[in-house]
């Protein structure tokens, strides 16, 4: 397996330190805080680990409180809220220096058949067809801003290939001002490497993966990026509902678009499908897009 997902799966397989507690250690991407889909995932993994069996999640909606510390462990306080006949609640609050920094509540139902439709899949090229991620980063070589590097070098657990990619024949100038564009973007990505069969860690590093490349969607009109000057670009809540089970170490394709941004904040709503046209999940993200003037 790739060492880089190995450290993922690790970090998801947190230690239990009482009944509903749960400790997860962090990962630094070299954003100096937690990436927010690291704490999406474990928490997910928190809870599942209180549920039945028998039961899979459907839904989770979560909202990002205060940035994570990535020198510094994570304690998951799970809340058993509902254990029904069908379906079974739980909340998760995310803990650092004793203050919450994040909370999530997921719902797992009991699987069962029931009515069946979906939205087609878009038409895309494979994924085959399309550049690698480090094959696109890898021609700027030590030019690249540090932050996009190590991916560069394939030092990622996931791999990415956009449907529509930039136009990396212009300079790294593009990379903090970019032509105007409209509001969607669509990506495959897997896993790097085999997983278990374990339907708990697809569902958390299905969530982990909902969170790469989302936002910035909704800066696509404005010409600017997460690495321009100024810009502060952070998740406020993220929820998801997945459909039907789906393995992660498979090509999944990620549609996403912006509705609308205002007041700071930017709206974005995806579909992931799998490689045969089932949709397996949807996702939406409201965050801070704000760009700070500069000094002086």
């Amino acid at each position: 397996m790739n060492p880089h997902l190995d450290e993922l799966v690790a970090l998801h397989t947190l230690e239990r330190i009482e009944e509903n507690l749960f400790r997860g250690q962090s990962q630094d991407l070299g954003w100096g805080t937690v990436f927010g889909g690291q704490v999406l995932g474990q928490a997910l993994s928190a809870a599942w680990r209180t549920i039945p069996e028998d039961r899979a999640v459907h839904s989770l909606h979560a909202y990002f409180l205060r940035p994570g510390d990535v020198r510094a462990p994570i304690v998951y306080d799970v809340d058993r809220i509902r254990d029904g006949g069908s379906f079974t609640t739980r909340r998760v609050v995310a803990i650092q220096a004793g203050r919450p920094i994040f909370n999530l509540a997921a719902s797992f139902q009991q699987l069962e058949a029931g009515f069946e439709h979906q939205d087609a899949m878009p038409e895309v090229p494979p994924p085959e067809a399309l550049p690698t991620e480090a094959e696109r980063l890898a021609r700027y070589g030590e030019r690249l801003p540090r932050l996009l590097r190590q991916r560069a070098d394939g030092g990622s657990p996931f791999e990415h290939r956009l449907v529509v990619a930039p136009d990396w024949d212009q300079t790294l100038d593009d990379l903090v001002a970019p032509p105007s564009k409209p509001p969607y973007r669509s990506v495959w990505f897997r896993a790097a490497g085999a997983l278990s069969d374990a339907a708990w860690l697809h569902a958390a590093l299905l969530a982990y993966a909902s969170d790469f490349m989302f936002l910035g969607t909704s800066l696509l009109p404005h010409g600017v990026t997460w690495l321009t000057p100024g810009m502060q670009v952070a998740s406020i809540d993220h929820v998801m509902w997945y459909h039907q089970p789906a393995r992660v170490d498979d090509w999944l394709l990620y549609s996403m678009d912006s509705p609308a941004a205002h007041g700071a904040r930017g709206l974005v709503r995806g579909r992931i499908f799998t490689r045969q046209g089932a949709l397996v999940a949807t996702v939406a993200q409201e965050g801070l897009i704000r760009r700070r003037p500069p000094p002086g």
